[in-house]
């Protein structure tokens, strides 16, 4: 069983293992959350040479983990090995791309809309199935969740002062959420806002 968690990396080190495309690919999710990032590879691709990252041409040195909050690593299968292995002395986490016996964190598919963020895990063993879970989530998510999430934020900022038990906080805030169609003509359709926050009563 894994354990969900989101990271913070602004101004964090981040180790990226790796030139290529599939290194590539991951670069910009790392500066898009403000790491610091360090690439590691004999060969690098112009688009991360232009990114105005650390580069360093060279093969993997277990000293380059010095520092580093998090660890990609995005080479061939006995790279990802001696990564994942000096790593693992160091106590640093590894997501190693498309390889999950050399991986201790998985990444995946991720869903970002005005502010909320959900992500989904196969444990490293289907990511075209977290990819296509990803999508379907898109799809259902209602196109007004930024109201939500602004009535969420000043409920629990009232909930706060006035003590509300965290036990009934979710109940109250599904209401308040209801009460945001009451006067709404919404229709019916699968990205319905007020059929979402109905179908959610009934499983929460």
């Amino acid at each position: 069983m894994m354990y969900p968690a989101f990271l913070k990396l602004t101004g964090r080190k981040v180790l990226l293992v790796g030139g290529g495309p599939v290194a590539a690919g991951k670069l910009d999710g790392l500066l898009a959350a403000g790491a610091h990032v360090t690439v590691v590879a004999p060969v690098v691709r112009p688009e991360i040479e232009c990114a105005g990252v650390v580069v360093h041409r060279r093969p993997f040195e277990e000293n380059d983990l010095a520092d580093s909050w998090l660890v990609v690593a995005a080479a061939p299968p006995d790279v990802n090995r001696e990564v994942a292995r000096a790593a693992e002395r160091r106590r640093v986490f590894v997501n190693a791309v498309d390889d999950p016996a050399n991986a201790s964190l998985y990444l995946g598919g991720v869903v970002r809309r005005n502010g909320i963020t959900i992500a989904i895990s196969t444990e490293g063993r289907a990511p075209a199935l977290a990819g296509l879970m990803r999508e379907a989530l898109d799809a259902w998510l209602p196109i007004d969740i930024d109201e939500w999430l602004a009535v969420a934020d000043e409920a629990r900022r009232e909930w706060k002062r006035e003590g509300v038990p965290m036990d009934r906080r979710r109940p109250l805030l599904l209401d308040t959420l209801n009460r945001l169609y009451t006067n709404r003509d919404t229709g019916l359709g699968a990205r319905d806002s007020g059929a979402a926050v109905s179908e959610h009563r009934e499983v929460t």
